[in-house]
């Protein structure tokens, strides 16, 4: 299941000056990643889905390499949700988040 593991560059000082509000968010995050209908795998799968589809660098590359290090999810199966991208979101975030994986799978 998710880790407390937050990527956001404010989490660390939320932690620190606001913990009341990080709880609240670890809630949340406990909440979103639990598992009830879809497993863990699946909603990373997601997730990597969504990030790529916005475009956003950081966050795809962040999904990827949590994906592949806790869930042993494969290239395969990226490409897969990657073609998902290319279907709904067009050739830009298709082409940008297949060079994340490319290089994510290469190291």
């Amino acid at each position: 299941m998710k880790k407390e593991v937050f990527y956001g560059k404010g989490m660390a000082k939320v932690k620190e000056d606001e913990p009341e509000l990080y709880q609240a968010i670890v809630g949340l995050n406990d909440a979103v990643w639990n598992g009830k209908a879809l497993d863990y795998k699946t909603q990373k799968l997601i997730a990597i889905g969504i990030a790529a589809s916005n475009g956003d660098s950081r966050a795809t590359e962040k999904q990827i390499k949590s994906a592949k290090k806790e869930l042993d999810v494969s290239y395969d199966e990226v490409v897969d949700v990657l073609r998902v991208v290319l279907l709904t979101s067009g050739m830009q975030p298709f082409n940008k988040a297949l060079q994340i994986a490319n290089k994510v799978f290469e190291e």
